[in-house]
C-alpha cells in the first residue's frame, strides 16, 4: 500500500523543487486572495504565481471556487498534487494552469511537472495590485513619478496607477517591490505612512 502524502510533506520539499525549477524566488504562504487562501505565493523577477496544493487527505470539495479566485490575482498558477489526484487534476483545473505531481521516492516526495503553466488569461490587474501594501503602492507612485494622493484610498490609487503607468512597466516593479517586502519593519513602515498622511 502506497504511503499517504499529506500537505506537511509536500510543502518544504516543494519550495525546494521550485528553486531548482525557477531559480531566484521569494515564498509568501497562505496569502489570502478574495474569499480563498493561496496555499503559497511564489514570486519571481519576472511573474507572480499561485501555487496550490492538493495533498492526497484533500478533495475537490473547494477546488471550483479556489482556481476562480487564483485566476484573478496571479500571472500563472500551478496545482501540485499528490497520487491519488495525478490521474484527475486534468478535469479540475484549466488548461493554463501549471500541474506538478508528488510521490514518494525512496521516503522523500519527488516532484515531476507534469504540465508548465501558461500566462493566466484571467488575472485582473487590479486585484494583482491589491496583494501591495499601501507603502508599497507609495514606493510605485514614486518610481513612476505620480502624485502621492496621501488621503486617497488604496483603490483609488491602484485605479490611477493603472491609468498612468503601463502594465509592461508595473510588472517588473511589482515582483521587485514583493521580492523586498520586509516582514519585520512593515508595522512599522505603514505607522510611518499613516503618520505622514
Amino acid at each position: 500500500m502506497r504511503e499517504m502524502l499529506y500537505d506537511k510533506d509536500i510543502r518544504e520539499y516543494l519550495f525546494d523543487f521550485l528553486d531548482d525549477t525557477f531559480g531566484k524566488n521569494r515564498i509568501i504562504e497562505e496569502k489570502q486572495m478574495g474569499k480563498s487562501r493561496a496555499d503559497v505565493v511564489m514570486i519571481t523577477p519576472e511573474a507572480i504565481y499561485g501555487i496550490e496544493i492538493k495533498s492526497d487527505a484533500d478533495t475537490y470539495a473547494r477546488l471550483s471556487r479556489q482556481v476562480k479566485d487564483y485566476n484573478l490575482f496571479y500571472d500563472y498558477n500551478i496545482v501540485a498534487v499528490g497520487t491519488k489526484h495525478a490521474m484527475h487534476i486534468e478535469e479540475h483545473v484549466p488548461e493554463w494552469w501549471g500541474i506538478i505531481t508528488v510521490e514518494m521516492e525512496e521516503e522523500r516526495p519527488d516532484f515531476y511537472m507534469l504540465r508548465k503553466p501558461k500566462v493566466n488569461p484571467k488575472m485582473k490587474w487590479r486585484r494583482k495590485l491589491s496583494l501591495l501594501w499601501r507603502p508599497e503602492l507609495a514606493v510605485l507612485q514614486q518610481w513612476n513619478r505620480l502624485p502621492k494622493y496621501k488621503q486617497k484610498s488604496k483603490d483609488f490609487v491602484i485605479k490611477t496607477i493603472l491609468e498612468r503607468v503601463p502594465e509592461e512597466t508595473l510588472q517588473g516593479q511589482v515582483c521587485e517591490l514583493l521580492l523586498q517586502r520586509d516582514y519585520n519593519t512593515i508595522a512599522d513602515t505603514i505607522a510611518e505612512f499613516r503618520s505622514n498622511r
